[in-house]
């Protein structure tokens, strides 16, 4: 678990560090944008993967019941939640996921409803499939983000068919409590709206919070939400192309799987089974550990940006690896700040308005990396806006 080992990942196929001349028009650029961690996964994750591929055969392959089981243990011991492994479908990622939910539960042309600003493929998996995006932005308060009930109502009531999630928020870092949660779920209970809840980042939580998964709450809530998850977030597998749906209502899960057979996929490949079954029976003492680790960079973050550039807020996180940061007092237009950390930091971060019109002025920085790429990073945004 050194956290602080700098690993080089050129030549290795990532997005994240061989693509930056396609994306920001330069290589030269210290990359702190996409989720993915400069960390390995747990060692039993490697030698489960390292274990398969010495049996030297890869064949069609299903998804053994031992996976089913080994997310039923997770959600009950670090979420509370039993569930039955009869609810689960799995996909190839939680956007693909979306997009199927998407096509399974709306006709083209109807209107989803997200609460940005949001994370961007939200957006974009509605309006690829011909449907219409219905906003209910949240509002930053004192630095931390709310629901605004009122509107988030009077969205549902011109008719939206679904509800898109986010829990906890990227790239906001809230954690809905449960009174927040059920709120949302009796209003869309009211108007007749199916949620489906992307918990993606569901295991990487601090400051003392706890998740609750949406459809925890009761039977009713249950019975008209999807719940995705995966273990790419929590364990740096974003490559192995793994996610479960979790859908207790049975003419919901039949209605995913339709929409799945007709993309012509509906399971994990051979190592994506492998690594999730790993990563939920081997995995918590190695996240206990990052997450200490990430706190400790969310603070040093703090620090920094207290002492040396103080126009540039953090807006506190309860969970993810992700750090919004609120340049709004610069000043500066979102292709200026862009301008600027690019041409004058050289360090590349996402530009907030790819979370929606009220992500302008932000920035997200991924800071899932060992203490001193964050030190260069931090430095290189200070280069950027001094």
């Amino acid at each position: 678990m050194n956290f602080n080992e700098v690993i080089n990942r050129l030549n290795t196929g990532s997005i994240k560090w061989e693509m930056n001349k396609e994306i920001y028009g330069t290589d030269d650029v210290l990359p702190m944008w996409i989720a993915d961690m400069e960390f390995r996964p747990p060692q039993e994750l490697i030698d489960a993967v390292q274990e398969r591929v010495e049996h030297g055969i890869f064949g069609y392959t299903f998804v053994p019941p031992s996976v089913n089981e080994a997310i039923k243990s997770w959600l009950t011991a670090r979420h509370g939640w039993t569930i039955d492994k009869s609810w689960l479908a799995y996909a190839s990622g939680v956007v693909p996921a979306i997009a199927a939910a998407v096509q399974a539960y709306t006709e083209p042309g109807d209107k989803v409803l997200v609460q940005p600003p949001v994370y961007n493929p939200f957006f974009e998996m509605i309006e690829a499939n011909g449907r219409m995006v219905e906003t209910s932005p949240l509002v930053l308060k004192n630095g931390r983000y709310e629901i605004d009930f009122a509107d988030f109502e009077d969205a549902l009531k011109k008719g939206c068919k679904l509800f898109l999630l986010c829990s906890p928020h990227n790239p906001g870092g809230r954690v809905w409590t449960k009174d927040e949660l059920e709120r949302l779920a009796n209003l869309c209970g009211k108007y007749d709206c199916i949620i489906v809840s992307d918990e993606i980042h569901s295991d990487i939580i601090f400051n003392g919070r706890s998740h609750v998964p949406i459809a925890s709450i009761s039977e009713n809530i249950a019975d008209r939400t999807v719940t995705f998850i995966a273990p790419s977030k929590t364990f740096n597998l974003g490559g192995i192309q793994a996610a479960a749906a979790i859908i207790p209502n049975e003419s919901l899960r039949k209605k995913f799987k339709e929409a799945q057979n007709m993309q012509g996929f509906k399971t994990l490949n051979t190592f994506a089974a492998v690594t999730t079954e790993a990563a939920y029976l081997y995995g918590a003492a190695w996240l206990e550990a990052l997450l200490e680790y990430i706190e400790g960079n969310v603070s040093f973050v703090r620090d920094f940006l207290k002492n040396n550039l103080p126009t540039v807020k953090l807006i506190e996180p309860d969970a993810t690896y992700l750090l919004w940061l609120d340049c709004r007092e610069l000043l500066l237009s979102d292709e200026e700040i862009q301008r600027r950390l690019i041409e004058k930091g050289k360090l590349a971060l996402e530009p907030g308005k790819k979370y929606g019109e009220c992500g302008e002025g932000f920035v997200r920085m991924n800071i899932a990396c060992p203490r001193d790429v964050l030190k260069d990073g931090l430095g290189r945004l200070k280069i950027a806006f001094d």
